[in-house]
């Protein structure tokens, strides 16, 4: 199978898994972020959520006062005000930590793992929702 055909075939499995789970593409919030690594696979740091605040859509997670959160990435540009990370707390327990975005502003940052100076571009899937 030529390469052409292979990447239409992935193209096309790629749709059918988004439409099946509801996935949808939403606006860019920056065009590149700060991040630890060229993956954003490590937390550049620990806060805790000063404040709660209310998701506005399925790219950003809800937080309550006193929450610790984890930060993988700043948004750079327009987008600065906005974190990538999850939230952890007693809330929560036993379940997953959920990844989203939230503000910069409501963040205390209490302990720095490692610098957030790999500048990477942003793709469609930092933006994307289930």
């Amino acid at each position: 199978m030529c390469a052409t055909a292979r990447l239409l075939l992935l193209a096309g499995f790629l749709a059918l898994l988004v439409s099946a789970h509801g996935g949808r593409k939403m606006g860019k919030l920056a065009e590149r972020k700060l991040c630890a690594d060229e993956e954003c696979s490590h937390p550049i740091s620990i806060g805790v959520a000063l404040e709660d605040y209310i998701a506005q859509d399925c790219r950003f997670i809800s937080v309550a006062r006193g929450q610790v959160l984890y930060v993988f990435s700043k948004l750079k540009g327009k987008g600065r005000l906005f974190w990538y990370g999850s939230v952890q707390g007693e809330y929560y327990g036993e379940q997953a930590a959920r990844l989203g975005y939230f503000p910069s502003s409501i963040v205390r940052e209490d302990q720095y793992l490692m610098p957030g100076k790999v500048e990477v571009k942003t793709d469609q899937w930092d933006f994307y929702c289930q």
